[in-house]
């Protein structure tokens, strides 16, 4: 399951930078092949993130995760020449991503969408102590 497609891509940062970015054969055209690798790249990272949280992969694709994704996509294809603001949407992405790892932001997912168990807790069961303070206070 993808969180963003070339045309959310599109949608949000224009053809223009879009081919600017991907086109390595100067064809002049938008080179799908390294959008699909670094959509991949971009729902790998998120999936990093939300596996502690949420059964994966989600049956809907909340907005929030869309907008993430195509931040972390551009900034993965700007590479060398990155800007401060592609540079801080990036950053913003991952503390947002940080934040739902860690249950503070909820994705609102529908129903049969719950969050994977977080219980971590270690269990044991044991027999009664033999040794303790109060038996060993005659030695």
């Amino acid at each position: 399951m993808t969180y963003a497609t070339q045309q959310d891509l599109v949608d949000r940062f224009g053809s223009d930078e879009l081919i600017q970015l991907t086109d390595r054969a100067n064809v002049g055209t938008i080179d799908s092949t390294v959008v699909n690798r670094v959509l991949g790249d971009a729902d790998a990272e998120i999936n990093g993130y939300l596996a502690g949280q949420y059964a994966l992969p989600l049956a809907t694709v909340p907005a929030v995760l869309v907008r993430l994704a195509c931040d972390i996509a551009r900034y993965q294809l700007s590479a060398d020449r990155v800007t401060e603001a592609v540079r801080d949407r990036y950053k913003d992405s991952v503390a947002m991503l940080s934040k739902i790892a860690r249950g503070e932001v909820q994705l609102g997912v529908a129903t049969g969408q719950a969050p994977a168990p977080t219980d971590s807790g270690i269990a044991y069961s044991a027999p009664d102590r033999v040794f303790s303070s109060n038996t060993l206070s005659d030695y």
